[in-house]
C-alpha cells in the first residue's frame, strides 16, 4: 500500500529573503522566465522512492502541473532516472554490501518511460536520461547537459527527490555550468521537513531562486501571454 501524500512545511526565513534584497534590490534572481529556453529537470521520481516516502507522493500532482504548463508554453520537460551502476568496493565499504545492491538497482530495468513513477504521462517530446551519479549535471555521468545545450536551455528547473541529494546535487553543479537555477521547493521531497528546508537554504543562499509550483506557474504563463501578443502584432 502506498504512503499517503504529504508535503513539506517549507521556509525560506526572512533574514535570507532581507539579504538578497539588500545585496541586488530584489527578492528573486530571476524574476521571468522565457519558457522556450527553460527545462523542468525531475530527478530520481521512481517507485523504489515514491512508494515509500509520503513526501514523494505529495509532489506528484505539483509535478504534473509545472509539466503540462512548460509544455503548454513551449519549454522542455526532463526526466532523470537512476542508472543501474556497476558494483564498487567503495560503495559497499560506504553502505554496506546489503544496502550497496538495493540503491544500485534502485532505478529500475527496462524501457526508461516504462521505469518513472505510474501517474505520470510522458510526451514524445520529452527527454528521458539515466545518471550514473547523484547529480544529472555532473560531467561524463549523465548526457541531460549535452541535450538541453541542444534545445537552447539556459534555466532549469529542479524537482523530485531526494531534495537534499541527487536534487541538491544537481542544482549545483547546473548553477556551477552556468545555468539559471530554481527548486521548486513543494515540488521536491526529501524524508524531513529539516533536511529539506536546509536545502532550500543552501541554494537560496548560494546556487539559484526558490519558488513555490504556483509562481512558477504563474511565470510560465504570463511568459506565454506576452510571447502570444507578441505574435499577434507581428
Amino acid at each position: 500500500m502506498d504512503a499517503p501524500e504529504k508535503l513539506h512545511a517549507w521556509l525560506i526565513e526572512d533574514r535570507e529573503y532581507a539579504r538578497h534584497e539588500a545585496r541586488r534590490g530584489r527578492r528573486f534572481a530571476f524574476p521571468s522566465l522565457d519558457p522556450a529556453r527553460t527545462a523542468l529537470v525531475i530527478i530520481d521520481m521512481v517507485p523504489f522512492f515514491v512508494t515509500g516516502n509520503p513526501y514523494c507522493r505529495g509532489i506528484v500532482p505539483n509535478i504534473s502541473r509545472l509539466a503540462r504548463t512548460l509544455r503548454t508554453t513551449g519549454g522542455t520537460v526532463a526526466w532523470v532516472l537512476p542508472a543501474v551502476t556497476e558494483r564498487t568496493p567503495k560503495a559497499e565499504e560506504f553502505y554496506g554490501p546489503k544496502a550497496a545492491e538495493v540503491y544500485r538497482a534502485a532505478g529500475g530495468t527496462g524501457p526508461l518511460a516504462q521505469r518513472l513513477w505510474r501517474e505520470f504521462t510522458i510526451h514524445d517530446d520529452d527527454v528521458l536520461v539515466e545518471k550514473s551519479a547523484p547529480s544529472a549535471f555532473f560531467p561524463g555521468r549523465c548526457p541531460l547537459p549535452e541535450l538541453l545545450e541542444q534545445r537552447g536551455i539556459d534555466t532549469v528547473l529542479i524537482a523530485g527527490t531526494v531534495t537534499n541529494v541527487c536534487c541538491e546535487s544537481s542544482a549545483r553543479d547546473a548553477s556551477t555550468l552556468g545555468l539559471r537555477v530554481i527548486m521548486v521547493a513543494d515540488a521536491n521531497a526529501a524524508g524531513r521537513d529539516a533536511d529539506h528546508n536546509a536545502t532550500l537554504h543552501t541554494i537560496y543562499r548560494s546556487f539559484g531562486d526558490v519558488r513555490a509550483t504556483a509562481e512558477v506557474v504563474a511565470m510560465l504563463e504570463e511568459a506565454g501571454v506576452s510571447d502570444g501578443c507578441r505574435h499577434a502584432r507581428s
